[in-house]
């Protein structure tokens, strides 16, 4: 490293190995956070997206401009302007300012607050057409055989349609969520205490950036990897029920490799239609 050599920076092995191994407290409560930020903005984002998503399909006109001009605004704008809207623009025309709440012996954090609704807001356009192409992918002759056999809209959405959509909705979903956990790091921002910021905090009093952020970016690639194996264990379950695709294995995912296959003797979403 001539450069790094010339300008009196090395790379230090030994305080990176031990950064690794042995993260300080700190560091390892930024990565705890990160993963229950994640969590609880993607479960948010499936139910505000289940909604968007049923009035997008929705018979009336309003509602289905609604959702689309939801959509629209939240996907043509960057989540960095969201979380400071959201964060300060709020308090600023006085909505709402996001102030510590304290249910029985857990303080949750305005900050928190603030960042879990706006990822949750952020993600929940996507996730809106995905479930609405999810639904979509089922042949509407298993909503006419619910109608018929004496189910109502509701009752079909629920017990027919959405158990057989999950198999196609999985799949971005995770992929989305993947990228949610690499996104909380925007976060740093608002002063919110996750995994990115507390590698800032590291490298401002240790001087050892390049190392502090090698082990961050490490302990994302950590996070995601564990999730790949995880999305690729619940494709295969959903998928192993109706025996229609074969999805790629949790390295194939990994890398890049494999696409879904459909097995033998099967018939795809089309075909059925």
């Amino acid at each position: 490293m001539p450069i790094l050599a010339e300008s009196g920076l090395q790379f230090d092995s030994g305080f990176f190995w031990d950064a690794l191994f042995n993260p300080k407290p700190g560091f390892l409560a930024g990565l705890w956070r990160t993963v229950y930020i994640s969590i609880l903005a993607q479960l948010a984002a499936v139910v505000l997206g289940l909604v968007i998503a049923l009035m997008r399909r929705s018979r009336r006109t309003i509602w289905r401009a609604l959702a689309g001009f939801y959509i629209w605004i939240i996907r043509g704008t960057p989540l960095l302007v969201q979380l400071i809207i959201v964060y300060n623009g709020l308090a600023a025309v006085g909505v709402y300012s996001f102030q510590d709440l304290y249910v029985g012996n857990v303080t949750i954090a305005g900050v928190l607050q603030a960042a879990i609704l706006t990822l949750a807001v952020n993600e929940s356009a996507y996730m809106a057409e995905i479930i609405r192409a999810g639904i979509e992918s089922v042949a509407k002759g298993q909503t006419e055989a619910a109608l018929a056999g004496g189910m109502t809209q509701p009752q079909a959405m629920r017990w027919i349609i959405l158990p057989q959509a999950l198999r196609f909705i999985v799949p971005p979903l995770g992929n989305n969520f993947n990228s949610m956990m690499k996104t909380t790091s925007i976060l740093s921002v608002i002063g919110v205490d996750e995994l990115f910021l507390n590698a800032q905090a590291v490298s401002s009093t240790t001087f050892r950036t390049f190392e502090i952020f090698i082990v961050a970016a490490l302990y994302y690639l950590l996070l995601t990897t564990v999730w790949s194996v995880i999305q690729s264990w619940i494709e295969t379950r959903l998928n192993a029920d109706v025996g229609l695709v074969k999805p790629p294995s949790a390295l194939q995912r990994l890398f890049g490799g494999g696409r879904p296959q459909v097995l033998p003797g099967t018939a795809t979403a089309g075909e059925a239609r």
